[in-house]
């Protein structure tokens, strides 16, 4: 990667520039995110998951996308509203941002680039189904849909990389984000 995570600019969900420099030095998960899709419940666990280890430099990065069967039509303050009043989101919100579609962001082409497969989940259900409705992404390295997971460590690495449909609280990531944590 010629360029750190860390320097790449962003937008909070409020509209300030902004980028991951806040972050440096913390174990991040970062996370595309919807709020029209059947994974959306995810937020909940993502919330629980930023509580349960942020005493312990850990964060939870949430990027608004509506690249996935434009499941994410609202604006940066409809989607702030339905996260805090719906699951008590309190973890860091950015701007929508394009994942896939272009131009990709540099924050998803750099992740995408340190990190180009993602672990699947462990009933490989979501896959199939965008499989069977021919949805899956032009390339495979490309993100599958809303909610993966991409895990950074403390000091800017993409060190995992983890399916839509891996809930939050699937042992596999919480093992990983324990490991970054300890390290």
């Amino acid at each position: 990667m010629n360029r750190s995570l860390y320097d790449i600019p962003l937008k909070s969900i409020d509209g300030k520039d902004t980028s991951l420099g806040e972050f440096q030095g913390k174990v991040a998960l970062i996370v595309n995110v919807a709020s029209k899709c059947g994974l959306t419940p995810q937020y909940e666990g993502l919330e629980k998951t930023y509580e349960r280890y942020q005493d312990r430099d850990f964060v939870v990065l949430g990027f608004p996308c509506n690249d996935f069967g434009a499941q994410e039509p609202g604006s940066e303050s409809e989607i702030q509203d339905f996260c805090s009043s719906n699951f008590g989101v309190k973890f860091p919100m950015f701007g929508k941002l394009n994942v896939n579609s272009q131009p990709r962001h540099p924050l998803y082409a750099a992740l995408i680039e340190a990190q180009p497969a993602a672990e699947p989940s462990s009933n490989g259900g979501l896959r199939d189904k965008l499989a069977q409705h021919k949805l899956l992404p032009k390339e495979d390295s490309d993100v599958m849909w809303n909610f993966e997971k991409f895990l950074i460590s403390r000091d800017g690495q993409v060190i995992g990389r983890f399916a839509p449909d891996t809930p939050p609280d699937d042992p596999k990531l919480l093992k990983a984000i324990e490991a970054a944590l300890a390290a």
